[in-house]
């Protein structure tokens, strides 16, 4: 993030329009818990100032398969579609990493 805001022409490209929330599950953070949980009781929508609107965000998901599938889960119930290389949707799973 700190990266894109010092490129003169991605800071022009992307302004305010990239969020980027870090939670940890284990480890005492200030934004500890499950994002699946920030977004079900709100956290989420007050940390980044409204709830998750598929004309407006995008999300990309990554972690476990049980995490993906929860995250997918949240994403399809708020309206969002998943996205591929051929068809660009609101949501992306990021798969290379999965256990």
């Amino acid at each position: 993030i700190q990266r894109i805001a010092g490129d003169e022409i991605l800071s022009e490209m992307v302004g305010d329009k990239l969020t980027l929330i870090s939670t940890t599950t284990r480890e005492a953070s200030p934004h500890t818990g499950r994002m699946t949980d920030w977004i079900r009781d709100g956290r989420l929508a007050e940390a980044v100032g409204g709830a998750l609107d598929p004309a407006t965000d995008r999300v990309m998901i990554c972690g476990s398969m049980a995490m993906l599938q929860d995250h997918k889960a949240l994403c399809e119930a708020a309206g969002f579609t998943e996205g591929s290389n051929s068809e660009p949707g609101q949501f992306v799973i990021e798969k290379a990493f999965v256990d």
